[in-house]
């Protein structure tokens, strides 16, 4: 019985602002890397494959990835992290947004993409998603985004690619 209080309180936890990390720090790498881990595995299941690369990506490959991160803490570790790089058309490329299980349903992934939308505005942002990864696909629908295209990664395993422009955007993007 105590660990399911403990579970219930941990979820219910206050979360602080999004804030950039660090990955030259190495417990903010450790801590994002876990986070990754446990997301990650929740999409696994939801998508019925364990081969998304952030799931087995090693911890040097994460320090020197190209992204750019900023991540959310609760009062003791790393709950959500969201990872992007820019495109060379310009296009802000959402590589990677990662919610800890005990975190999900606590407004973390909005938090996250709010703080990205003010701190790197762009004419046209880009995900993916597994397709089978309802919420994920929800959440960026309310968004915005809009599906543009689906690819099969692996037999019978689907990703869906999706775009938002901005509509405040006064000049467009070109695709190089």
């Amino acid at each position: 019985m105590t660990g399911q209080h403990d579970a219930a309180t941990e979820s219910h936890r206050p979360f602080a602002e999004p804030v950039c990390l660090d990955l030259a720090d190495p417990d903010t790498l450790r801590q994002l890397w876990d986070l990754q881990r446990a997301s990650y595995a929740v999409e696994a299941q939801l998508i019925g494959f364990d081969g998304i690369p952030p799931l087995h990506e090693s911890l040097e490959q994460l320090r020197t990835c190209d992204e750019s991160f900023i991540g959310v803490r609760d009062e003791s570790k790393l709950v959500g992290a969201v990872g992007w790089t820019r495109l060379r058309n310009g296009a802000l490329d959402i590589c990677r947004l990662v919610v800890h299980p005990i975190a999900h349903r606590r407004g973390v992934a909005t938090a996250l993409l709010d703080a990205l939308d003010s701190i790197e505005p762009a004419e046209l942002a880009v995900v993916s998603t597994g397709t089978a990864n309802l919420p994920a696909v929800a959440l960026y629908r309310r968004r915005g985004f809009v599906p543009v295209c689906e690819r099969q990664i692996a037999p019978g395993v689907m990703v869906t690619e999706l775009e938002r422009q901005n509509t405040s955007a006064t000049q467009p993007i070109h695709n190089s």
